[in-house]
């Protein structure tokens, strides 16, 4: 493994710091909080997080996804994940191997840069929200979740996907445009 450094590993480490600080700041009352994702908890956030970093790994090495054995131990079952997206990232062979998916054929380094990053960051606004934390996401990739996301508009408004835009207010910053863009309401 080299210890490669790309835009994408950088963004994702900030982007999976701020995850992570959010769910250290979960108190042990809140994971039944209501979420902004509708009909979703404090904890079901955690869990699709986690899970779909699983997912990615798995198309990455040709696995499953492997299921929460004990969604009590959140805070280990991330930073495994978070371990191993990172460690996939610093190494050229498997930051370059492609992987298909529901965007298409692209290296991991790409799904990790667009989706992972992008789930990620909204999903961190969405657990603080759930339980009252500091909702501020990175503006770089708050606007780096934008691009991705833009050209994807109508194939994103699905059931189970995001809900319909908002018009963002006039001179609205990137985080504000872009939870506007997810449906979100700030």
């Amino acid at each position: 493994m080299t210890g490669a450094v790309s835009e994408v590993s950088e963004r994702y480490a900030v982007v999976a710091s701020g995850f992570e600080a959010r769910l250290r700041g979960v108190g042990s009352g809140q994971w039944a909080s209501p979420s902004p994702c509708e009909e979703w908890t404090a904890a079901d956030v955690v869990d699709h997080v986690i899970m779909t970093h699983r997912r990615v790994l798995g198309s990455l090495r040709g696995g499953e996804a492997e299921a929460l054995a004990d969604a009590d131990d959140r805070l280990d079952c991330w930073q495994a994940a978070r371990r191993e997206v990172a460690a996939a990232l610093a190494d050229p062979a498997e930051a370059s191997t492609t992987i298909s998916g529901m965007f298409g054929e692209q290296p991991f380094e790409s799904l990790v840069g667009r989706l992972l990053c992008t789930d990620t960051l909204f999903h961190t606004w969405d657990l603080a929200r759930a339980t009252g934390q500091d909702d501020r996401l990175d503006p770089v990739a708050a606007a780096r979740a934008l691009e991705f996301l833009t050209p994807l508009d109508d194939a994103i408004r699905r059931p189970g996907g995001f809900g319909p835009k908002i018009a963002p207010p006039a001179g609205a910053d990137a985080q504000t445009q872009l939870l506007n863009f997810g449906g979100r309401a700030v």
